[in-house]
């Protein structure tokens, strides 16, 4: 069962030169308990998509159906009711926290805002929460910058999880830590999904970490959707120049089992007034007149629950997987 659809959603932004396309007719859905993984370089319009869908920035237009309602168009105090089931982990753990409040005054502040309990109720909750994520009562009366990165980001997962919400944005979570850290970060969200049957959307710029948590893909490039398909077959098989390049990037522990490096040259174009046109086309090799002229290419299932936004898909398909 789809928890959430979003259908041909756009947010652009009025800057002095034009208009800036953030987020261009992107659709998904997102069944209950999976991850949805989304990649592609920053600026690329991962992080507006996850705020703009949980409503930290309206939408210019589009739908987003959650639990069966479309929010898009709520107003803030319809939202309000919403905002329980909804919830983002941020990808800069100390930014993110108001370093005025300890720990448990940090995870205790949603549930105040909502009402959800007695002044006791809601302290037993805090301590529950720090034991789900794994976060020691001694550090309950502990400020953010008393606390090293991977610590602070458990208080981000705790504020998360404060209103037992069903949906999460998970905005490059582990980005900022260590890599010994990430690896603790990412199986903390992957027992508390099974636990708690949670859904998340896991954006993210690393090709390794995507591959670890993700259910489903889609890799965005300039506001758009450019691939489409689960994460098993997205690592087997790759029909776009994009995608295939951000893929070859992954660095791989064998001196026998290496893949030639991808190296994408020419000039990244400007989200400020797009022309209607393919996005990649002047950093693609594989470009040509078609690609140039043909206008904004639709994203297409080219094989089963597989779709690629290329003109040139069928005929690329062997050319990207030759040495599968």
């Amino acid at each position: 069962m789809a928890l959430l659809e979003v259908n041909h959603l756009k947010k652009y932004f009025q800057v002095s030169s034009g208009i800036l396309h953030a987020v261009d007719d992107v659709s998904f859905t997102l069944e209950e308990g999976k991850t949805l993984g989304v990649v592609g370089e920053s600026g690329c319009g991962k992080s507006t998509l996850g705020k703009t869908i949980i409503r930290l920035t309206d939408p210019t237009s589009g739908k987003v159906v959650f639990d069966g309602q479309d929010v898009a168009g709520y107003s803030v105090k319809e939202f309000h009711k919403v905002r329980p089931n909804m919830q983002m982990i941020f990808q800069d753990p100390f930014a993110s926290l108001d370093p005025r409040l300890t720990v448990t005054e940090l995870i205790a502040e949603p549930m105040k805002i909502y009402k959800t309990g007695t002044k006791e109720e809601i302290y037993k909750r805090v301590k529950g929460l720090m034991d789900i994520v794994q976060l020691a009562e001694r550090f309950a009366n502990s400020y953010p910058h008393e606390l090293d990165g991977g610590r602070r980001q458990r208080i981000g997962i705790a504020r998360a999880l404060a209103l037992k919400p069903k949906f999460v944005v998970c905005d490059e979570p582990v980005s900022a830590l260590d890599v010994s850290i990430q690896a603790q970060v990412l199986n903390l969200l992957q027992d508390l999904q099974e636990e708690l049957r949670l859904t998340y959307m896991f954006i993210t710029h690393d090709m390794s970490v995507v591959k670890h948590i993700s259910d489903d893909i889609i890799v965005m490039y300039l506001g758009q959707i450019v691939e489409k398909s689960s994460a098993k077959e997205l690592f087997r098989k790759q029909y776009h120049p994009y995608t295939n390049a951000l893929l070859s990037a992954i660095p791989v522990p064998s001196l026998h089992d290496r893949k030639e490096k991808i190296l994408i040259e020419g000039e990244l174009s400007s989200p400020i007034n797009p022309p209607d046109r393919c996005r990649f086309a002047g950093r693609c090799a594989y470009c040509t007149e078609q690609c140039k002229n043909s206008g904004t290419p639709e994203l297409k299932e080219v094989s089963p629950d597989h779709y690629v936004a290329c003109h040139r898909a069928k005929e690329l398909m062997v050319e990207l997987n030759k040495k599968e």
